[in-house]
């Protein structure tokens, strides 16, 4: 049976509606009736979501792909708002949908005292439409929409607590590089209507193959190949949106948002709409190795150095957000070996663990009376048992470990880049193997601090602290950073990221009272965000890795079918859960696990050691490379100083000073000459009136009786 068109516009506009009428009349329906449309709203959307998803696998659904409406038609260009739903965009439509279902909920007890709760509500309504017309479009002008929406919903959600000068300074950083990206993403997109002449996706794939050949003729000399030109511009509006080196340093920053929306824009939806993009768009990438290349190898780096970062960071926050960028890493690193499966595959399985890890990273938050270093926790599993098991839950998978989901999409990740012959392949498999013992080692360092060993904060009750005399580590005690540059966003203050942004200031470490486990409205997303993060890997790996499910969706060259190769040897689930046990990254994870257990349980004194015989190296990662200093002096101190020069230079001196006083001082003498000539005495206006006559007459008899061409 054909999808309905009436079903698939109810799941796009249902959560627009519910933003609207959050928004517009949030004052009317206060608190409780914001949280509902918009919670019903997207309640609607995700359980038709699945309705189509169904449709689509077991009902016997054949693709969908129509025109609703005719935007424009110029000569034989036209662009039109459509759908296209395959099972790659039903997959999309049902994790968007269900995280950010969870998400609203979750928000009920996170944002239960801050002032902006309506407008909270209405800002995430508005990303999930955005984020639902990104990837249901049939075409790339639909996509363009629903790609600068969700970056505008982003810049308004991560400086949502606008009072802050770091949020502020979060949300326009986030928004200028994201620019950068869009750029390249525009022109890419005009590259395929000058090359394909068409802006519809299924025109524009079918008639792919014709770009072998051509070229885009840069200088006489000089022919670029016109699909590796596409592909790589497209790319690098994917590199903004998807957090990719070196357009990555916005994502970190963006922690300054409230903490639902780093789980719903960070980690499950918008972060992840490049990796989406390519995979929709693999009949061009298949068509330049040399893009694919530089796809691999951007991807590896971030794989590996972002992880990296993560092991220095002691906000809870910052953590999971570096842990982001690494895997995000690893997503774009299978799009450049051509296993796109794979890349969704883990875009699937990532947005369920990340998200839970983000959403218990906010739990334990609000139970810290809004604390977020590490250095002031510990012991808390005997507080918070659901948090502690959910995140345990979501930690597992995010390292890879067998039978969690994480370890059926990773771990494919890794052998596919094993398996690949493509240029830089050698290189990224170096980097997504040391990213498996980086990811497990700064994940495991964030549950011991945060839920194991002893207390590392005091509980003040009825005037009287109980302290925790304990020896922490210069690697772990709470201390101030030795910078704080304002490009630096530190999120240590009591204050600095939770909650509404006018509640008093409480010393680091000290809380009112003792922690206690967060509401249900906070715990039953972390309980169902677990359940998948354990199990949708273990069902789901073999259809959508080795059995073609994504169907013509994904488009993979025969000789590049790496996946293919590695399904002629998988048998089923439990069996490749048993062999990753054996697997060298699993052993990479073990390993990580014991140094991790031994030093922050057992030894923790070890971690000042080693922090002092690696100081070089910390600085470094501390410093995160400098990427963010370089950036600020060349492009902030650089555009200011430009801006300046060009202000008093152009400005000042030459449209102030010359053309607008300029011109105003020379029509001043001017006059001031003129009105010296108005003596009023007659005599003086007869002579000008004898010599105008004379010099007219004398100019007629020399101009006009001169002989020619003298």
């Amino acid at each position: 049976m054909p999808l309905s068109t009436s079903i698939l516009l109810i799941i796009a506009l249902a959560p627009l509606v519910g933003c609207l009428l959050a928004g517009f009349l949030g004052r009317f329906i206060g608190r409780v009736g914001a949280h509902s449309v918009t919670i019903l709203g997207l309640l609607i959307a995700c359980g038709l979501s699945f309705y189509v998803l169904y449709q689509l696998t077991a009902g016997g659904s054949p693709v969908y792909n129509q025109n609703l409406y005719t935007w424009f038609e110029i000569g034989r260009f036209s662009a039109s708002v459509g759908f296209l739903i395959d099972r790659l965009t039903a997959m999309m439509m049902v994790v968007v949908t269900f995280v950010s279902l969870l998400v609203h909920i979750y928000t009920i007890g996170y944002m239960a005292d801050d002032d902006g709760y309506q407008r909270f509500f209405s800002y995430i309504s508005l990303f999930t439409f955005s984020m639902l017309m990104l990837v249901m479009s049939n075409n790339f002008m639909q996509l363009f929409f629903g790609w600068e929406a969700v970056g505008l919903v982003s810049y308004l959600l991560i400086g949502f607590w606008y009072k802050r000068p770091t949020a502020i300074f979060a949300n326009l950083k986030a928004f200028l590089v994201n620019r950068v990206g869009d750029f390249g993403f525009l022109l890419g997109i005009a590259a395929v209507l000058y090359f394909l002449g068409t802006l519809d996706y299924k025109t524009a794939f079918d008639a792919a193959p014709t770009l072998v050949g051509k070229t885009l003729q840069i200088t006489q000399t000089v022919h670029w190949d016109a699909a590796t030109v596409i592909a790589i511009l497209l790319f690098i509006g994917a590199m903004g949106k998807s957090a990719q080196v070196p357009l990555h340093v916005w994502l970190p920053d963006s922690m300054e948002g409230p903490t639902p929306i780093s789980a719903l824009i960070h980690a499950a939806t918008m972060v992840t709409a490049g990796i989406f993009m390519v995979a929709r768009m693999s009949p061009i990438y298949e068509l330049s190795p040399t893009a694919l290349s530089f796809v691999l190898v951007i991807g590896a780096t971030g794989a590996l150095f972002t992880g990296l970062i993560g092991i220095v960071q002691n906000d809870i926050k910052r953590v999971v957000a570096y842990s982001t960028l690494s895997q995000l890493g690893y997503m774009t690193v299978a799009l450049g070996v051509s296993a796109y499966a794979g890349a969704v595959f883990h875009l699937m399985t990532h947005a369920f663990f990340k998200a839970l890890l983000f959403l218990g990273a906010g739990s334990v938050i609000i139970a810290m009376h809004h604390e977020q270093d590490m250095r002031y926790m510990g012991g808390l599993r005997k507080y918070m048992p659901i948090t502690w098991i959910t995140m345990w839950i979501g930690s597992l998978a995010l390292c890879g470990v067998p039978f969690f989901a994480g370890f059926y999409s990773k771990d494919a990740i890794i052998e596919a880049v094993g398996e690949s012959h493509r240029w830089g392949a050698g290189y990224a498999y170096f980097c997504v193997l040391a990213g498996a013992f980086v990811t497990a080692t700064y994940t495991f360092r964030q549950m011991y601090l945060t839920f194991h060993g002893k207390e590392r904060f005091t509980v003040a009750a009825h005037g009287h602290a109980h302290h925790h005399a304990v020896h922490v580590p210069h690697s772990t005690a709470p201390a101030e950073p030795a910078h704080a540059d304002v490009h630096d966003v530190h999120a240590h203050d009591a204050h600095a990221s939770v909650g509404h942004d006018d509640h008093a200031h409480h010393e680091p470490g000290v809380l009112e009272h003792a922690p206690k486990e967060s509401p249900w409205v906070v715990t039953l997303p972390l309980v169902l965000l677990a359940i998948p993060s354990l199990l949708v890997g273990f069902f789901t790996v073999g259809p959508m890795l080795y059995g073609h499910w994504f169907g013509g969706a994904i488009h993979v060259n025969e000789a590049g079918d790496v996946l293919g190769e590695m399904g002629r040897k998988f048998h089923n689930a439990f069996a490749t859960g048993l062999e990753g046990f054996a697997q060298l990254p699993f052993l990479l994870v073990a390993i990580a696990f014991i140094i991790t257990t031994y030093i922050y349980l057992f030894n923790i004194a070890l971690a000042d050691k080693i922090k002092n015989a690696l100081k070089p190296l910390w600085t470094v990662l501390d410093r995160k490379y400098w990427i963010d200093d370089i950036y600020f002096a060349i492009f902030a101190k650089g555009g200011v100083k430009l801006g300046r020069a060009l202000w008093k230079g152009g400005d000042a001196a030459v449209i102030d000073g010359v053309l607008i006083d300029g011109s105003a001082s020379l029509v001043q003498r001017i006059a001031g000459g003129l009105r010296r000539i108005q003596s009023g005495y007659l005599y003086h206006y007869v002579f000008a009136m004898i010599l105008g006559l004379i010099l007219l007459l004398g100019g007629y008899l020399y101009f006009g009786h001169a002989p020619v061409g003298q």
